[in-house]
């Protein structure tokens, strides 16, 4: 909880009803710019297969984002509350942590894929799985600064 000083917790943040579907937007705009961000073959084959689940579903990177955001925010919390614990700001600590932070989120996707019906999202979550850990930790400089923008609009404004 990141409660001193009247400090509002991650999910009082971003999960509220009028804060969330713009952080879900921000997300699905995050995933985007990941995807477009990688190159070699490695990166033609996360292109592919974004392409393929795009493909069968339009709205499933949305639809799978608003699904997996109270997960996130939950695994993101311990991070934020050591952050603010220690007077540092929120999107450089999680980038300073992006292996811990990456092994949190990826646990919540690598359960729900275990989970999934869809066999072809299956199979191309499975395909890129291996390199996931890597692309997430280079994800979470965006996660950081995404964050800290609801994190900083949130916080009370400094006295005069």
């Amino acid at each position: 909880m990141l409660e001193s000083g009247g400090m509002s917790t991650l999910t009082e943040i971003l999960l509220v009803p009028g804060t969330r579907p713009k952080v879900v937007a921000d997300c699905v705009r995050l995933v985007g710019e990941e995807v477009d961000s990688k190159g070699g073959l490695s990166g033609l084959a996360i292109k592919g297969a974004y392409m393929v689940v795009k493909a069968v579903n339009p709205d499933f990177i949305t639809e799978s984002v608003d699904h997996m955001l109270d997960d996130f925010v939950r695994r993101l919390e311990p991070f934020a509350t050591e952050a603010q614990q220690k007077n540092e700001p929120v999107g450089p600590f999680l980038s300073a942590r992006a292996s811990a932070v990456a092994d949190a989120l990826l646990a919540i996707s690598d359960e729900r894929a275990a989970r999934a019906k869809n066999q072809t999202v299956k199979k191309a979550y499975e395909k890129l799985r291996p390199t996931g850990k890597r692309n997430v930790e280079a994800a979470i400089p965006r996660v950081g600064r995404l964050v800290a923008k609801y994190v900083s609009s949130a916080a009370p404004a400094p006295a005069a």
